[in-house]
C-alpha cells in the first residue's frame, strides 16, 4: 500500500459518513417537531407538522444515498481527502471550532473579533493593527444592527459584563 493511500479517506467512506449525519440530522429534526405536535388541530396544523415531513424527507434521502453507495458503488478506490488536501481544510476548520469554544466562553462580540483578527492576520496576511481595527469595526457594527437596530441580544460573555453592555 503506498503513503498516500495510508493518509487519505476514500470518497465511498465519506459518502457513507455523510449519509449517517444526515439521516441523523433528519432524525433529530423529526423528534424535535414530534415534541412540538406532529398532528392536524382545529386550527390547521401544529408547529412541528411540517417540519417533520421536511426531516422523514432528509432520512429517505439520506437512506437511498446510503443504499447506492453501499451497493451500486462505480467510483472505487477514488481518493476524497489525502493529507496534503487535508491542511487547508483544517486551516479553515480549526480556527471555526476555536471560535465557537471562544465564543460559548466570552461571547460572541469577543469570538468574532479574534476570528477576524486573527484570520485576517495568518490567512489574509495583513498587519496585526489593520486587523485589529477591522475587527473592531465590524464587531461594533454587529453590535448596531443586533442590538440596537433589531433589537435581538446576542450571546455576551464576561468581558461584555465588565464593560456594562447588556
Amino acid at each position: 500500500m503506498a503513503e498516500s493511500e495510508k493518509q487519505s479517506v476514500s470518497r465511498k467512506t465519506m459518502e457513507i459518513v455523510t449519509a449517517l449525519l444526515t439521516a441523523g440530522a433528519g432524525l433529530a429534526i423529526c423528534f424535535g417537531s414530534w415534541r412540538s405536535g406532529i398532528g392536524w388541530a382545529e386550527t390547521g396544523p401544529e408547529a412541528g407538522y411540517f417540519p417533520f415531513y421536511v426531516g422523514v424527507l432528509i432520512i429517505l434521502g439520506s437512506l437511498v444515498t446510503l443504499l447506492r453507495t453501499m451497493f451500486f458503488y462505480r467510483h472505487e478506490g477514488e481518493i476524497f481527502l489525502d493529507i496534503e488536501k487535508a491542511r487547508p481544510v483544517l486551516g479553515f476548520f480549526l480556527p471555526l471550532v476555536a471560535f465557537t469554544v471562544v465564543s460559548l466562553l466570552l461571547g460572541l462580540y469577543v469570538g468574532t473579533a479574534l476570528y477576524i483578527c486573527g484570520a485576517m492576520m495568518w490567512q489574509g496576511g495583513y498587519r496585526w493593527w489593520i486587523s485589529a481595527l477591522a475587527a473592531l469595526a465590524v464587531t461594533g457594527l454587529f453590535y448596531l444592527i443586533f442590538e440596537i437596530g433589531f433589537q435581538v441580544p446576542l450571546l455576551k460573555g464576561p468581558i461584555e459584563g465588565w464593560l456594562g453592555i447588556y
